[in-house]
This record gives structure tokens, C-alpha cells and sequence, in this order.
């Protein structure tokens, strides 16, 4: 799993208030700490003894108890040998850096000041995983001029390749309405080429921002992948809003505009707490609508809170994300691609952490979270083939999805000209490819979300996912799947109750429901 015209920003007027009193205020949704007789961030802490600085530098985060506030919390981490590279007051959360190997014990000691503290890696910072299957397809010259000599009178001239978007009715509510400029989707990836032929008139730069790090970078063409980088956030981004502009291919909502939110590290596309917080709260104060994550956040592919840097990370990204709920974005995450039932009693991870040595454990899905698609909130997205079978890679769950969408696969080949069963959008160079994974499904997903946001304008988050779940086409469980080798087998995993399955959840979601 690879783990993977503009508008101006909302602006919030602001009384003048003490900031420990607004912070205070602001946090009274996080959780409390019982009553201490020492100052906040002196107990266990006091010390004249100067700490160990020898250590790799790592980064952590801070999550602050509804009492503390980030002067304090600066002042604690510049005595156990950190520094402050950010902090988003809104939720109570600081990024920090230390090469003191000690840091996180010595914050945690101060209870009543630090909810919980966590180092985001377990690399010490160099100067992603996407959840995609497989490598890119690239589309040929040929194969490109043999879709366009058949595409259909108001056609796109690739849409012929384009069945996922017949299999959610786009083409048909594209008739309809084919969303605003109003609405703006996150990718939050690793960054979107807004210079693509078939995207450049749907990019906001406004909305758009390089949060590698933890900090918005907002300066021209930050938000672009790397030179050697991955094309996943580029091929997400043509499958939500790729404009009807006679080039190329067709989006799901190909009316609203497309912000890029780069949050994959150099070299590697790991992405890390730090970054995908600061996507959270960047969306938030853009006035983005709805975000686009394909992705899983490393490097453990499940959080567990059992854990005391794992559950740091879960309590930041939660903040971040419910924060951004908050504030009027729906956010929406890719279930995996490793076949998991995200339901399933245990869960055997090989992979984490995956930025040193993986070291296999077993870990209850209920404890451990695959995060951001598991984080309250959060709408959880299985993938389908062009047969409407659950995709042989989709994880699934009954109870954790909640809709699903055509992700492809490629033993469920369609009758299009390049008999392609994986999706087609738009890549680095101009270019158009095909890939297949969760990765692709998801954007299905926050197309039609913008869609519906289009059609109801007024709608909160949690409104636009019930009308998701009650328009989604109701899908049964299988007979049958194809498994990795492309072999029909009985589908004996999909269970189903409460009017949903575990393959489909509420069923495979409609863009002609969305904006009638």
C-alpha cells in the first residue's frame, strides 16, 4: 500500500483574549489530566542537569492537555533538549525536534501538561507509502489515437477507456451538473503536476501547499511531486476533477478545482504525523471542502495505542482530522491494499516500521488503527473491478467500510478499447496511465462528495457522508472473487448486517444520485 481558478481563504475574526485563556477554550474537547499541586510542565522535569544532545534527530509530537499551552510546552521542550518547529494551538499540538534520545520520557513525565508525546519515525530525519497496486501502465500514442477514433459524440477522447466512470453514472450526471468552482478537493499525496495539459484549469495555487516537515510551504510550484518523484497524487488528482475540455480524460466532478497538499518525503514518499497533520489544518483554514487521502501514515501501518509513540500519533492525527471536520471538510481515506479484514479479530503487520527493520507482530484492528482510514470521521473506501467484484487486493471490513468504488482490476477486464481493467488518469510529463488500488477507488469517492457539496452547498461533513452511505447503490456479497492469481474463488470472507457488507459497506457510491 503506497501508503498515497483559485479562491482565496476563509478569514475568522478573533477576540482578544489571553492566549493560555483562548487556548484553554479552544481545547476543551481534549482530554483532561487530574488535578496537580505543581506548576504545569515542572513535575518530573525540574532538573539543572543539561540533556543528552548526542543522539540522531528525531521528530516528535506533543499533544497538550486541555490545561496546557504551547508557551508552556515550548518551555518544557527546550529544557529535555528539543525544539519547536511548529505548533497548531488550535488543537493542542506541537512538532518538535530533539537529538536527545530521553525526550519523549521526560515530556510524558509532565502529565499535566503533555497528554501523550511520540516519535513520528523511528529514522532519524534525512536531508510514503500510496496505497496503489502495482506500477503505472503507461498510455501509448497508439492506444491513445485508438480510444479517441472511438470515442462517443461528447466524449472526452480517452473516456472510452474510462468504464469506472460509467460504472458510478459520472458520465451521466456530468449531463446534470459537473460541480462548482465553489468546491475545491485536497489531495493530500505526493503532490499534483498542476502544469498537466488536462488539470491546469481546475488547479487552485491558493488552496495549495508543500507540508513536508510539518510547515506550509505555499511559494510557487511547492506542491508539485519531486523531479524523481511519484505520479500517485497526479493520477488522483485527474480521476476527482480532470476538466470536460476536450483533452484527455474526464473526472468524476470535472466543474470543482483540485488543490494539491504534498505531504510524501523525498527519496522515499514515506509520510510522516507532522506532515499529514499539517494537511489537515491546512485544508481546514483554506476552506477546502473535501480531502482526498490515498495513503497510510508511516511508518507503522497500524497505530496501536497500547503503544506510547503509536498512540501519540493516533491522538494528533485525530485532532487534526476532527478539527478539519470542524471546519467543513469531509475527510476521505483508502482502505489498503493487503486483502485485510479491518474487521477481523487480529491482523498479522509484516511491514512495521517501514522506514528501518520491520519486525512482524500480530495486532487486534480494534486497538491498532490503519490511520487516516480508520480515524472517526473518516469515510473508508474498499475497491471494485469492472465485474462490480470487491478488487482482489481491497482490504474490507464489515462495519469499518463505508462505501466503495471502482478501484480497478485487472482480471475484471472490460469491453473498452484498450481492455484495460485498471483506472486511467493523468501523469507526470502530460502524459496518462493506468494504475489500479485503493488509491484509485478513493477519489471516485471524494469526486462524488464534491459532487453532492455542488448540489447542496449548505450540507456539513456529516451530512454529505450520510447522503454517500443512503445513495450508494446496494451491493451484495459475491458468489465469487478473483484472487491475486486471477482464480475465481468462493467468497467466503464478505459478511454482511445492519443493511451493509463488509466488501461494499453501504454499497458502491452514485454520481447520478448525487446530483439529482
Amino acid at each position: 500500500m503506497a501508503h498515497l481558478g483559485s479562491r482565496s481563504a476563509r478569514k475568522y475574526g478573533r477576540l482578544a483574549v489571553p492566549v493560555g485563556l483562548a487556548l484553554t477554550a479552544s481545547l476543551a474537547f481534549l482530554p483532561t489530566v487530574a488535578a496537580s499541586a505543581a506548576p504545569l510542565g515542572t513535575e518530573a522535569a525540574a532538573t539543572t542537569s543539561k540533556p543528552v544532545t548526542s543522539g540522531p534527530t528525531m521528530s516528535y509530537v506533543a499533544n497538550l492537555t486541555a490545561y496546557g499551552t504551547v508557551k508552556q510546552a515550548k518551555k518544557a521542550i527546550e529544557r529535555a533538549g528539543g525544539t519547536v518547529v511548529t505548533s497548531h494551538e488550535q488543537i493542542g499540538v506541537v512538532v518538535a525536534h530533539s537529538q536527545n534520545p530521553e525526550f519523549a520520557r521526560q515530556l510524558r513525565a509532565q502529565r499535566s501538561l503533555f497528554v501523550s508525546v511520540g516519535a513520528t519515525r523511528t529514522a532519524p530525519l534525512t536531508t510514503v507509502q500510496t496505497t496503489e497496486e502495482g506500477t503505472t501502465q503507461q498510455l501509448s500514442a497508439a492506444d491513445a489515437a485508438k480510444a479517441a477514433a472511438q470515442a462517443a459524440p461528447g466524449q472526452e477522447p480517452l473516456e472510452a477507456n474510462q468504464w469506472d466512470l460509467r460504472a458510478i453514472k459520472a458520465d451521466q450526471a456530468h449531463k446534470i451538473n459537473d460541480g462548482s468552482r465553489n468546491v475545491t478537493v485536497g489531495v493530500i499525496d505526493t503532490g499534483v503536476d498542476d502544469t498537466h495539459p488536462d488539470l491546469a484549469a481546475n488547479f487552485s495555487k491558493d488552496q495549495s501547499a508543500n507540508c513536508v516537515g510539518g510547515v506550509a510551504d505555499t511559494s510557487e510550484g511547492a506542491w508539485r511531486p519531486y523531479a524523481d518523484g511519484s505520479d500517485h497524487g497526479t493520477h488522483v488528482a485527474g480521476t476527482i476533477g480532470a476538466p470536460r475540455n476536450g483533452v484527455g480524460v474526464s473526472g468524476v466532478a470535472p466543474g470543482v478545482q483540485i488543490a494539491a497538499i504534498k505531504v510524501s518525503e523525498p527519496a522515499t514518499s514515506l509520510f510522516y504525523t507532522e506532515a499529514v497533520v499539517c494537511g489537515f489544518m491546512f485544508a481546514a483554514e483554506k476552506g477546502i471542502e473535501v480531502t482526498n487521502n490515498s495513503y497510510y501514515v508511516d511508518p507503522w501501518y497500524f497505530n496501536c495505542k497500547t503503544d506510547d509513540d503509536q498512540k501519540a500519533l493516533v491522538e494528533a492525527l485525530t485532532r487534526a482530522s476532527k478539527y478539519a471536520e470542524r471546519k467543513g471538510v469531509l475527510n476521505v481515506a483508502a482502505a489498503g491494499n493487503e486483502n485485510f479484514d479491518l474487521s477481523a479479530d487480529s491482523i498479522t503487520d509484516e511491514t512495521s516500521p517501514n522506514d528501518t527493520t520491520p519486525v512482524p507482530r500480530t495486532i487486534d484492528p480494534r486497538v491498532c488503527l490503519d490511520v487516516p482510514t480508520q480515524l472517526p470521521g473518516v469515510v473508508t473506501v474498499t475497491a471494485t473491478g469492472d465485474q462490480g467484484f470487491k478488487s482482489y487486493y481491497s482490504s474490507y471490513g464489515l462495519g469499518v467500510a463505508d462505501v466503495s468504488a471502482p478501484g480497478g482490476d485487472k482480471w475484471q477486464v472490460p469491453a473498452t478499447p484498450d481492455a484495460n481493467g485498471r483506472v486511467l488518469s493523468t501523469v507526470l510529463g502530460g502524459g496518462y496511465g493506468y494504475k489500479q488500488g485503493t488509491s484509485m477507488a478513493t477519489p471516485h469517492v471524494a469526486g462524488v462528495a464534491a459532487l453532492l457539496k455542488s448540489a447542496h452547498p449548505g450540507a456539513t461533513p456529516a451530512q454529505l457522508q450520510t447522503m454517500l452511505k443512503g445513495q450508494a447503490v446496494k451491493t451484495a456479497c459475491p458468489a465469487q472473487v478473483y484472487d491475486t492469481t486471477g482464480v475465481l474463488v468462493d467468497a467466503t470472507t464478505c459478511e454482511s448486517k445492519w443493511g451493509q457488507t463488509g466488501y461494499y459497506g453501504h454499497g458502491v457510491v452514485d454520481a447520478l444520485k448525487a446530483v439529482k
